[in-house]
């Protein structure tokens, strides 16, 4: 009824008129997607080969400029001396790691079960293990493992640790070619771009390639650094697989904030076959590194490159693990920190930030001072 105080009270009616227009591109937006989704899950091993190649080429191109700087030489000959230095890095790795690794396999089969036996001993999930009969279990479990390896199962090993090392080639050769064709590309793509833009352009290239340069090549120092003080603790304390606990640490460090736990969990693994006492020595010991590299050799040798906070940093690996694998989670805090860059500037004319801060200032304010290091560079 008009007039009545239920009519006075409703408010103007708000509706939702969408154009055909955004719907299309909504709709466009989301097969694009789809697309690529599909396209990526189809080839995702050409994808994380060449996605790797391209961010090693990020990595080795300082050794590049150093090489050249101090032999004089072109891009080619310092391009071949580096990474015939990583191939013959990765020769002398496989030919050390590749018969230790086996002998301790075999060893740690051994002791398996006499390792087990020790865990009964541990308080509150002793006696739990000693009422499954874990330590009998594994033993069995040893005892037919030749029995219960299937043909069809080694020959899929096999192809796998071949299809592996086609993979590292192939990403070796993304890298070489890259790294060789790098600057022939960049100048294509730059007069591909109006002179009116050009001088944008080359500073947006430039920070692109100072934040993943940088931050790919100081965290392949870091992780080396890393799998070394890993290599060195598992020889002192005699735990099995000390190559292989090295070099999956030293990976899986490269993966922001979660892979230091990966590293030390695998670790820990191992060092239980040695006793519940020597496990917990190594997990002090490789928590005191990653306090140490978190601090001091993180901010030293990666800096600012990507300047954005630890739970983003974290965020952002698990979505790049999560949507695109291992290569997902090594690229997406580097290209994170390159878009937050891009974005102050163009949003609010940020300076782009295009020199690199020296090796001094890049050490955390409270070391410096403990050291009684001035900044290289005065602040103003």
């Amino acid at each position: 009824m008009a007039g009545s105080p239920g009519d006075s009270d409703a408010g103007p009616i708000t509706s939702v008129q969408l154009d055909t227009r955004s719907v299309l591109i909504g709709v466009a937006g989301v097969l694009a997607l789809l697309a690529a989704s599909a396209l990526f899950s189809s080839t995702r091993r050409s994808t994380t080969v060449l996605v790797v190649g391209v961010l090693l080429a990020f990595a080795v191109e300082p050794l590049v400029h150093a090489v050249q700087r101090r032999l004089g030489t072109g891009r080619a000959a310092a391009t071949v001396v580096v990474f015939g230095l990583i191939v013959a890095l990765f020769t002398v790795l496989v030919l050390l790691v590749g018969p230790a690794a086996a002998r301790q396999v075999r060893e740690l089969g051994e002791q398996l079960p006499e390792t087990v036996a020790q865990l009964e001993d541990l308080p509150l999930i002793g006696d739990r293990l000693a009422s499954w009969d874990v330590a009998d279990k594994a033993e069995r479990w040893i005892d037919d493992l030749p029995t219960r390896l299937d043909p069809d199962e080694v020959a899929e090993s096999v192809r796998g640790a071949v299809s592996g090392l086609l993979n590292g080639l192939g990403v070796l050769v993304v890298a070489l070619v890259v790294t060789l064709d790098g600057p022939l590309l960049v100048r294509r793509l730059r007069s591909l771009v109006p002179e009116a833009q050009r001088d944008e352009a080359d500073a947006v290239g430039r920070v692109f390639s100072r934040v993943v340069g940088t931050y790919f090549a100081g965290s392949l120092l870091v992780a080396t650094i890393a799998g070394t003080w890993v290599l060195t603790v598992c020889l002192v304390l005699g735990i099995p697989l000390a190559p292989i606990a090295a070099v999956w640490y030293a990976v899986s460090s490269l993966i922001p904030q979660v892979g230091g736990f990966l590293g030390i969990s695998f670790v820990t693994v191992l060092a239980l076959s040695e006793g519940v006492p020597t496990a917990l020595l190594a997990l002090v010991l490789l928590f005191a590194y990653m306090e140490v590299e978190n601090y001091l050799l993180g901010p030293a040798i990666v800096g600012d490159a990507i300047d954005i906070s630890p739970p983003t940093t974290m965020l952002a690996a698990i979505i790049g693990g999560a949507a695109a694998g291992v290569p997902g989670a090594l690229a997406a805090t580097p290209l994170v920190g390159t878009a937050k860059a891009l974005y102050l500037h163009f949003r609010h004319g940020d300076a782009l930030p295009v020199k690199p801060t020296s090796f001094r200032d890049r050490i955390p304010a409270p070391l410096r001072k403990l050291l009684r290091l001035a900044p290289a560079t005065p602040s103003t």
